[in-house]
């Protein structure tokens, strides 16, 4: 989408993507990656994420880039944390506070280096089917050599052109071709048309 669209949609406080709680797929399957705390985890359009906290006990270094202002002050203010605050020269700014970086604005040009743990949770999903390919071959560049993805999906009939999209396994199976993909739950909601999918999507070793 354009970023004034998601802009837009924080400014209005029209953020019905965002949970109070921490992902429950997070909780169930982030032990999968066999991380280890002094593994860096990038976390592509965190908005306020909540999991970013419960991601910070766990691991030394958590960097989330986000494009709203409102989103990453959000998030500092409603968690009572005072970050220090720098201007990269790529123009993003970083705000850091312990364990936690978050940096704000455009995910595709923020100066980035290959990751030993990626979780997305909502970027794929915000992603639109012309946007997609763009998005993946840019993760698959952060994925470092046996490097790990965590990866939430929708599915869900689709009948408009906003976010989040719906994610078919084949779109995910087709998008990582090469790496090594297993498919760790689906969860289905009663109507039986609609859920979500996790994934473990590893790089192969160098």
């Amino acid at each position: 989408m354009e970023q004034a669209f998601w802009h837009q949609r924080w400014a209005e406080n029209q953020i019905g993507f965002h949970r109070d709680t921490v992902h429950p797929m997070l909780i169930r399957h982030w032990s999968s990656l066999a991380p280890q705390s002094d593994e860096t985890v990038l976390v592509p359009l965190c908005g306020k994420s909540i999991d970013l906290n419960w991601l910070a006990e766990k691991h030394q270094h958590v960097i989330g880039v986000e494009l709203s202002e409102i989103a990453v002050r959000a998030f500092f203010s409603e968690n009572l944390y005072t970050p220090q605050v720098y201007r990269a020269p790529s123009g993003h700014m970083h705000y850091c506070f312990d364990e936690l970086e978050l940096i704000n604005g455009d995910f595709f040009t923020a100066r980035l280096s290959p990751m030993p743990l990626i979780y997305d949770r909502a970027a794929l999903v915000a992603m639109p089917p012309a946007m997609r390919a763009q998005y993946v071959s840019h993760i698959r560049t952060l994925l470092a050599p046996g490097g790990r993805l965590l990866l939430i999906t929708l599915f869900y009939p689709q009948t408009d052109d906003t976010p989040p999209f719906s994610i078919d396994a084949s779109v995910v199976e087709e998008a990582f071709q090469g790496l090594d993909i297993s498919l760790l739950e689906t969860h289905t909601e009663p109507d039986g048309e609609r859920g979500e999918q996790v994934w473990l999507i590893k790089a192969a070793a160098s």
